[in-house]
């Protein structure tokens, strides 16, 4: 009787099978973290538009709704709101630039939003008061984060109607 010899290990074929199953999980995995990290960038450009945002927002709600009177109203420039603060002093908010690369808002002549954000669109727009409402501005802004492009970008529109206090 003749014996024949067993061969253990592997075959060729075994090996190119179990190299294509990891090259398909790598795939798969560097897609999902690529996927995360772009999500991640968005995250963080969409904070840092809303918090601009939001600082102009704020400063110009609490300037204007203690202001004693808005100076033209209806106002012929939106791109001007001038009034008349509690103190009687005239102050002013203007969205400088815009259509610009370096469009911003700002209280005089001091910028509200950081050199980071550019304003795409803003405006200013105030409406008389009646016997029974006081003066309104409705003050409107959209803005873009110039460090990120594509579809990390991101673009936030706010819109808010602030009613003087003191009429």
């Amino acid at each position: 009787m003749r014996k024949t010899k067993s061969y253990s290990g592997m075959s060729l074929l075994e090996i190119l099978v179990v190299v294509a199953i990891f090259a398909v999980l790598g795939v798969i995995t560097t897609r999902a973290v690529l996927l995360t990290l772009q999500g991640s960038k968005k995250s963080e450009s969409l904070v840092r538009v809303r918090e601009n945002l939001n600082f102009a927002l704020g400063v110009i709600e609490r300037q204007v709704r203690n202001a004693d009177s808005v100076t033209e109203c209806p106002n012929s420039d939106s791109n001007l709101l001038s009034y008349t603060d509690s103190s009687g002093d005239i102050a002013t908010f203007s969205c400088a630039n815009v259509g610009t690369d370096d469009a911003y808002v700002a209280s005089g002549s001091a910028r509200l939003t950081s050199d980071t954000v550019n304003i795409t669109s803003c405006s200013f727009v105030c409406a008389a008061g009646t016997s029974t409402n006081p003066p309104s501005v409705t003050f409107s802004i959209e803005a873009k984060d110039k460090n990120t492009t594509g579809i990390q970008g991101s673009t936030v529109s706010m819109t808010t109607q602030i009613y003087l206090r003191n009429y």
